[in-house]
C-alpha cells in the first residue's frame, strides 16, 4: 500500500514553506492526477490571459475556454492506468507477431 499525500498535507506543507506557494502547489497536486497536466495548464493559462485581451464578440472565446479547460479538468487518469517509469534501460520487445502455421 503506497502513501499518498492528501489535500490536507499539501496545504499544511505548502503552508510552512511559504505562503506564496499554496495555489502551485495545489494546482500542482490537481494537475498531477489529471490524464493531461500540460494541456490542461496550457489551455487555463490561455484562458486567463484572454480574459485581459478585449474582443469583438465579448465572452464567445472565453465561454469556449473556459468549457474546454473544465473538460479537461474533469479527465482524470484511470485507477488502473500505471505510471511509466522512466529507469533508462529499454522496454521488452512485445512480439505481436501470429505464430506460423
Amino acid at each position: 500500500m503506497t502513501s499518498q499525500a492528501g489535500p490536507l498535507s499539501v496545504i499544511m506543507s505548502s503552508m510552512s514553506s511559504s505562503p506564496r506557494g499554496l495555489i502551485p502547489s495545489l494546482i500542482g497536486s490537481f494537475a498531477a492526477k489529471l490524464r493531461f497536466p500540460q494541456l490542461f495548464m496550457f489551455t487555463a493559462a490561455l484562458f486567463f490571459l484572454d480574459m485581459l485581451i478585449p474582443d469583438l464578440i465579448p465572452f464567445i472565446d472565453e465561454v469556449l475556454l473556459g468549457l474546454v479547460t473544465l473538460l479537461l479538468g474533469m479527465w482524470k487518469k484511470q485507477s488502473g492506468q500505471v505510471e511509466p517509469t522512466h529507469t533508462g534501460d529499454k522496454p521488452p520487445i512485445k512480439d505481436i507477431t501470429p505464430p506460423r502455421g
